[in-house]
């Protein structure tokens, strides 16, 4: 499969994740996370900001493979 159609593939399945991912953050947000303390809500919050990449990291390196 060439490079470009990879990078295609895994930006549509890149996109459909966080489109799932996202509305499910938030409501993890909305009901559990607002109770918490501020301090507490930030690690959080970041932590949930970056955690969606470490599911995508091997469609990431699949989609950068050099063609053979």
């Amino acid at each position: 499969m060439r490079r470009r159609t990879r990078t295609l593939i895994g930006t549509l399945v890149i996109l459909a994740f966080v489109c799932l991912y996202g509305p499910l953050a938030m409501a993890l947000a909305d009901s559990r996370i607002a109770e918490t303390p501020a301090p507490v809500q930030a690690v959080i919050y970041s932590i949930l900001g970056i955690a969606w990449i470490f599911p995508l990291m091997p469609l990431i390196r699949w989609m950068e493979q050099p063609d053979r």
